[in-house]
């Protein structure tokens, strides 16, 4: 059984890795962002818990906006990671909302006792890097090396936050209704 971590810091941003808690996560292409919004997010940083929802504010606006190669555009690409994501559903946490946005993901799932986040991270990350760089061998690194969690604390954040994956495609301008994005938990297949 793998050792979950609790509150611990792999860089900038700090972790939560209890197991058995169900988490939030989002992570990004490696060339998602460019470098002067990555200047301008990292000065808020250091604005206390007002300029860290500031920063992650402006930070879910501008992936939003298309930056970077955006290669979970292309079908094949998406596919990857969304195969990877329910792969992993049932082993390493239960799957429960999910989307694959143009250059980042977000998903929400609840941890197994003795699967680790970090370790489900790792796993995803490093197949889907493997996978899409076959596709695409001159963007490097294929996604930045941290990612953001956040865990669930009510059932109205639980709510909340099924709510913005699924809409996060309608509020980027890619789709109308969540319904209608092939790369998200709230697809339904047209008859």
């Amino acid at each position: 059984m793998e050792e979950n971590k609790g509150w611990h810091n792999r860089g900038y941003l700090p972790h939560y890795d209890a197991g058995d808690v169900t988490q939030f996560i989002t992570f990004r292409l490696g060339d998602s962002l460019p470098q002067e919004v990555l200047i301008e997010l990292e000065h808020l940083r250091h604005e206390g818990t007002e300029g860290m929802i500031e920063r992650q504010n402006r930070l879910e606006y501008y992936l939003d906006q298309g930056s970077g190669s955006c290669i979970l555009r292309e079908p094949e690409c998406a596919t990857i990671v969304q195969n990877a994501l329910k792969f992993l559903d049932g082993t390493r946490y239960e799957l429960i909302a999910r989307v694959v946005m143009p250059n980042h993901v977000h998903f929400l799932a609840r941890f197994n006792q003795g699967q680790p986040l970090w370790k489900a991270m790792h796993s995803l990350k490093s197949f889907t890097s493997n996978e899409l760089g076959k596709l695409h061998p001159d963007v490097r690194p294929i996604w930045q090396e941290e990612s953001f969690d956040r865990f669930i604390r009510s059932e109205e954040h639980f709510s909340h936050v099924i709510r913005y994956i699924h809409e996060n495609p309608v509020k980027a301008g890619i789709c109308k209704s969540p319904d209608k994005f092939r790369w998200s938990s709230a697809f339904v297949e047209a008859d």
